[in-house]
């Protein structure tokens, strides 16, 4: 569901892609409800061993990170610090991702590319860029830690579904139509920046 309170857009899971059709690339989003971390092993043991995701992340978020957890003495979990990792070191892997769990949002650090704008586009999802060094932040946002999947894997890969309320900024940088703010902003600054070295150039020719 998407709405928008007080000038922020809110999308709370699940998400359809119906709710995604007015959000575009440089949008500014917050997430409310499931969001769950998933970085490089369970990417490829969901792609590449053909494993069933135990966190049902259908029409819901994951977020590429890898957290420091506290574990209280009711057994209960404690989000410390939940930094977003590079999404691109799941750029292999995010096509196939999308197309077997049904993620709608993904939440990471970094642009993404081809693979995950085939995704977004024919699935109906969308890639955001979580602020980097606001690890501790993040885990401000985190209401509650409700389960731990793939422990064995250790903390950083463990699949922590949280409950997050408000969960931003988050810079839209692939939209459900595949449009890419990262590669679409490189190719207007080198355009620029071209434009600015036959500047100079042309000012300090002289100079042999």
């Amino acid at each position: 569901m998407l709405t928008i309170e007080n000038g922020k857009k809110i999308l709370t899971t699940p998400v359809s892609a119906e709710d995604l059709k007015d959000i575009h690339i440089g949008d500014i989003v917050y997430l409310t409800g499931s969001l769950t971390t998933c970085r490089d092993v369970a990417h490829r043991r969901v792609v590449e061993e053909g494993l069933v995701i135990p966190v049902d992340v259908r029409n819901n978020a994951i977020l590429h990170a890898g957290p420091i957890v506290r574990t209280l003495e009711n057994g209960s979990y404690e989000m410390v610090s939940v930094g977003p990792t590079t999404s691109m070191r799941m750029e292999l892997f995010e096509y196939e991702f999308v197309k077997i769990t049904g993620v709608r949002v993904i939440l990471g650090k970094g642009g993404m590319k081809e693979n995950t704008e085939r995704a977004c586009r024919e699935f109906g999802a969308i890639h955001c860029v979580f602020p980097a060094g606001n690890a501790v932040v993040a885990a401000t946002e985190v209401e509650e830690i409700v389960r731990a999947e793939w422990k064995e894997l250790g903390m950083p890969e463990t699949l922590w579904n949280c409950r997050v309320k408000e969960f931003g900024p988050l810079i839209v940088s692939i939209d459900s139509e595949g449009r890419n703010y990262f590669e679409e902003k490189k190719v207007e600054y080198n355009k620029r920046k071209d434009e600015q070295i036959e500047k100079i150039s042309r000012e300090v020719g002289f100079i042999k």
